[in-house]
């Protein structure tokens, strides 16, 4: 997997994230959890494009190590909106299973980088 794969893919969750925050709270009136899920969403691309511009290898792991964090926050709240009922099961899979292909892929790239 290239960058420009995970930079793509890390940009496409970023708006299926904002989307998602602006259903929550003008559908839902939920401004709380939408506002979590926004800032831990959309920070995974701005690591990865930090990483781009990295000083050193060791930058480059840590931006894609904080990318990586992010992302594990992201399926938190996803999971805390399934099991409370914010958002369906069917809202629910579709964005997980992507935030869960991002996050596998942050984790291939950073034990790459390790070796």
């Amino acid at each position: 997997m290239n960058e420009n794969a995970i930079k793509q893919k890390s940009f496409q969750l970023a708006v299926r994230i904002i989307r998602l925050s602006q259903y929550l709270q003008k559908e839902k009136q939920e401004y709380v959890l939408s506002k979590q899920i926004l800032r831990s969403g959309t920070s995974v691309g701005a690591n990865i494009r930090e990483a781009q511009n990295a000083e050193s290898k060791a930058d480059f792991i840590h931006k894609f190590s904080i990318a990586q964090k992010e992302t594990d926050e992201t399926l938190y709240w996803l999971e805390l909106m399934k099991e409370t009922e914010i958002i369906t099961l069917k809202e629910f899979e579709s964005i997980y299973a992507q935030t869960t292909e991002v996050f596998k892929l942050i984790r291939s790239i950073i034990l790459s980088s390790k070796k």
